[in-house]
């Protein structure tokens, strides 16, 4: 019987990748059950979608060692592992979106249009991370189809970590100003906390798959040094992509945003940093395609004459929300048991 050529350069581990897919299936289902307690699955929704695909990922890659040459299975594991990374990240820009909606008089864009002025840029990075893992997987003796694979994997880690970056610009832009008026409740504070954190994770993974896929563009067969270390160890995958990752949705579980975000988008924080009023939600007398186009009103800031309502300014238009607010449930939270 003909002993089955591997594709893997080491010898893969068969229990770890399990470990790792009942740790993030396990976040999943927790997730899951948040969402349905907090009535939140239309700001987290892609945490539920990169959990299936992440998991499957690591339960096909786990398949795979027990058949190390099925170039099927293959290549499913690297482009599930690679994707699923990018569709976590979706869920971020999503809160981030809420939070917006949650301090609109701060909000430097559409709150709306959060999510697709990130997507917009995530499609492009997992289109070409999906094509360079699946070209990587399936090179084999392949020199020319090794190197485009590489080179795609890197050039979509690039434009990842330059959207995470872009991204927490963006957090840091908000947490800022907040701080500047005097609005930074501790909810909204921990929201941006854990967003630099999510973040910082993602991005960390990004460098590492960044270094991967530079050191193998040169000279895939003579691989030394420092790419020789990352192609030849398994334990790499599981220090830089696995253990990140598994941070990132146990973060997200932990500081689930529905405990300190409202549902409704029309629901926003006073200037007094305390009290919540129901509010008619961002209003903008552009065209919708305009505001997909231009989320940012650029048009209107170079024009000095932006397009939305200030509805925050009339405060006495709008109610005060009869339940406690989010922000002094925060307070009530942070404030020390002893003071009076």
């Amino acid at each position: 019987m003909a002993i089955e050529k591997s594709l893997y350069a080491y010898s893969p581990s068969h229990v770890l990748p399990i470990v790792f897919a009942a740790l993030v299936g396990a976040s999943l289902v927790v997730h899951i059950l948040q969402n349905y307690r907090y009535r939140y699955w239309r700001i987290t929704f892609f945490m539920f979608w990169g959990g299936a695909v992440f998991t499957t990922g690591w339960i096909v890659r786990c398949i795979s060692t027990y058949h190390p040459g099925q170039l099927g299975l293959f290549i499913a594991q690297a482009v599930c592992i690679y994707g699923g990374p990018p569709i976590y990240s979706a869920a971020e820009y999503n809160i981030l979106g809420r939070l917006m909606h949650y301090l609109p008089m701060h909000a430097p864009l559409n709150p709306s249009r959060v999510l697709y002025f990130f997507l917009y840029l995530g499609i492009v990075v997992e289109a070409v991370t999906a094509a360079g893992a699946a070209r990587l997987a399936a090179a084999r003796d392949d020199i020319s189809l090794y190197q485009s694979g590489a080179v795609l994997i890197s050039v979509g880690l690039v434009l990842q970590a330059v959207i995470e970056c872009l991204f927490m610009g963006m957090v840091a832009w908000l947490h800022r100003r907040c701080v500047l008026s005097g609005m930074l409740a501790p909810n909204v504070r921990t929201i941006c906390i854990m967003l630099y954190g999510t973040s910082t994770l993602i991005l960390l993974r990004c460098v590492y798959r960044a270094i991967e896929a530079f050191s193998t563009i040169a000279s895939p067969t003579s691989c030394l040094g420092l790419c020789r270390a990352i192609l030849w160890h398994e334990w790499y995958v599981f220090a830089f992509e696995a253990a990140p990752m598994v941070l990132y949705t146990y973060w997200l579980n932990i500081i689930h945003p529905g405990r300190f975000l409202p549902r409704q988008s029309t629901r926003y924080l006073d200037p007094d940093g305390r009290t919540e009023r129901d509010g008619p939600g961002w209003i903008e007398s552009r065209a919708t395609w305009w505001t997909f186009f231009d989320p940012f009103d650029l048009r209107g800031r170079a024009k000095g004459q932006l397009h939305h309502e200030a509805f925050w300014l009339q405060p006495e238009k709008w109610l005060v929300c009869s339940d406690t607010s989010y922000a002094q449930r925060s307070f009530a939270k942070s404030r020390p048991a002893w003071l009076p």
